[in-house]
């Protein structure tokens, strides 16, 4: 009667760990399928993805503006802006973002586009242009700062400086700065290449959202 008792015991056991067993796999599968439905990350979902996205968008504009006006270099310069929208491309994949989602820099934090700006002051008042600051102003008040993807050492390029200008970014959220030659045409006031965002970057950011952008020299 005993032994009776004692393998009706065991196969008990035996059953309920079974059982255990097969519902949490059930519950792992679902887990797993949960996990692969979930698609990539949007600009609007991710600081990471909105960076990439910004970074796309200038790339994409410069060419424009390149084809829109051509001149000698301008097939090289596009040569060169396709092949670091390329890498962009690359990063936003191994990021987990949607691949080829393009954004300008004029986004806000929330990732829609800036509001209207308000009406033109009179021409006595108005602040000149950002080109035409004096050194040591601030300028492009408001501006997000993301990187070009380019390559060799610090510098930067500008819609609104010409090359040879110096301008000093301080990123808010860490207090790094660099201060950098504009070397090139882009389509953000300030468009960092790869050497100089990783000087002022938070780490996995590819976007400034509370930049400082001075013209020092």
């Amino acid at each position: 009667m005993s032994r009776r008792r004692t393998l009706s015991t065991r196969k008990k056991v035996a059953l309920l760990v079974s059982a255990a067993a097969v519902a949490g796999g059930g519950a792992f599968a679902m887990a797993g399928t949960s996990n692969a439905s979930q698609g990539p990350q949007t600009a609007a979902q991710s600081t990471v993805c909105q960076g990439l996205a910004t970074a796309l968008g200038n790339n994409q504009r410069f060419i424009e503006g390149q084809r829109a006006a051509p001149d000698a270099q301008s097939a090289a310069r596009i040569a060169n802006r396709e092949a670091v929208i390329a890498q962009i491309k690359v990063q936003q994949k191994a990021s987990g973002c949607v691949v080829g989602e393009s954004a300008q820099g004029s986004q806000t934090a929330t990732g829609q586009p800036a509001p209207a700006a308000p009406p033109s002051a009179p021409a006595a008042t108005q602040a000149p242009p950002a080109g035409n600051a004096a050194s040591g102003q601030r300028v492009c008040n408001g501006s997000t700062v993301t990187l070009s993807g380019e390559a060799g050492a610090p510098a930067a390029s500008s819609n609104q400086f010409p090359v040879g200008t110096k301008l000093k970014v301080t990123n808010l959220d860490n207090n790094k700065s660099t201060t950098v030659e504009v070397t090139s045409a882009s389509g953000s006031c300030a468009l960092l290449n790869n050497a100089a965002f990783e000087q002022v970057r938070e780490p996995g950011k590819f976007l400034i959202r509370r930049a400082v952008i001075e013209k020092v020299g």
